[in-house]
């Protein structure tokens, strides 16, 4: 799974939402990404609720396609 492929599963399941995965640095592995996610539904969501929508939007692919996922989330900024 390429980090675009990654990208367009988070975009397509929360909603406003900006995605930007790339192979994590140092890793030779191709299922070590890391993601930025920036979307107004994170708004008033605990990190970590946060976090769970990233995972609940790739589903399987957390356990079969991608090994890590390095994740930071964030609301936009005005």
């Amino acid at each position: 799974m390429t980090p675009e492929d990654v990208a367009a599963l988070i975009e397509e399941s929360i909603p406003d939402c900006d995605a930007t995965v790339e192979r994590a640095r140092g890793e030779h592995d191709d299922d070590h990404l890391r993601a930025t996610v920036v979307s107004p539904a994170f708004e008033g969501k605990s990190l970590v609720e946060q976090h769970r929508m990233v995972y609940d939007a790739l589903g399987d692919h957390m356990t079969r396609s991608v090994h890590a996922l390095e994740l930071t989330t964030r609301v936009p900024e005005n």
